[in-house]
């Protein structure tokens, strides 16, 4: 099955999948709380401007859309370059289970080099911690503080 799945960069086309896997996302547990209906729409928006601040691509199995990732970029001084932050990886019930995160992970390293990669996850999210692990990754001793949305 894993052979099936194909990455590719989102498109107009796929404005009405986005949404719904987006909405499907913030409504889920792995995330705090949801999110106004105009952060879907004006995420979109600047999906569709440019690549300076947000990167999203779709995950495809068989031809049928099966999720989404988005990505955020930045440079980090303290990881000597650029940071990409895995800011949202969805991947639709009906294709869990069958490999699309490690495919993801897998070809987020070869087609976005990085210095870091960085991620989030609900403290109690034990499945993608469990995800991350295997892959590679390690949690970051610093706690975050935010100020607005």
């Amino acid at each position: 099955m894993s052979s099936d799945f194909k990455i590719r960069k989102i498109e107009n086309k796929d404005k009405e999948a986005f949404l719904s896997m987006s909405r499907e996302f913030y409504a889920s547990s792995a995330v705090l709380h949801d999110i106004p209906e105009k952060y879907h729409e004006s995420c979109f928006a600047e999906l569709m401007r440019s690549e300076d601040y947000a990167r999203a691509y779709i995950l495809e199995c068989a031809g049928k859309t099966a999720g989404y990732a988005l990505l955020s970029l930045s440079y980090s001084r303290e990881a000597g370059g650029l940071c990409t932050w895995i800011e949202e990886l969805y991947v639709l019930p009906q294709f869990q289970g069958k490999g699309a995160a490690h495919i993801f992970f897998k070809w987020l390293e070869e087609n976005i080099p990085a210095a870091r990669y960085r991620l989030e996850t609900e403290h109690d999210n034990s499945r993608a911690k469990k995800l991350y692990k295997s892959l590679g990754y390690s949690p970051l001793e610093y706690e975050q503080f935010i100020k607005g949305n």
